[in-house]
């Protein structure tokens, strides 16, 4: 089993900053990719952006980049989410994933274990 806590929301004025981390730890001996998707209320789960399991690949939705940035430190199995430019639309629980292997992808249904998430708030 694998466990995912992600820690560093928090409420931010628009075009203020926020960084996110995800730590991952229990059975993580296989090579592994991480992700991070958000879902404000009332709406679906959407990809932000994701890091392949060696830190030289990423990917991000089109509403993030330029903004937000992923880094992986696989020494500490931890995840970063630097997001800055905040706008009002980027309020949302934010959730790490880990999908196993050596792609990564933004289909949520590919990733194997999530965290239970953070709440980002940006204020207008």
């Amino acid at each position: 089993q694998v466990q995912l806590v992600e820690s560093g929301g928090g409420l931010v004025q628009a075009g203020g900053s926020l960084r996110l981390s995800c730590v991952a730890s229990g059975r993580t001996f296989s090579t592994y990719g991480l992700g991070w998707f958000r879902q404000a209320p009332g709406k679906e789960r959407d990809f932000v952006g994701a890091v392949n399991y060696n830190g030289e690949t990423t990917y991000y939705a089109d509403a993030v980049k330029g903004r937000f940035t992923i880094s992986r430190d696989s020494g500490s199995n931890t995840m970063y989410l630097q997001m800055n430019d905040l706008k009002p639309e980027d309020t949302a629980v934010y959730y790490c994933a880990l999908v196993y292997g050596r792609v990564i992808t933004g289909r949520s249904n590919s990733y194997n274990f999530w965290g239970q998430g953070t709440q980002v708030t940006v204020s207008s």
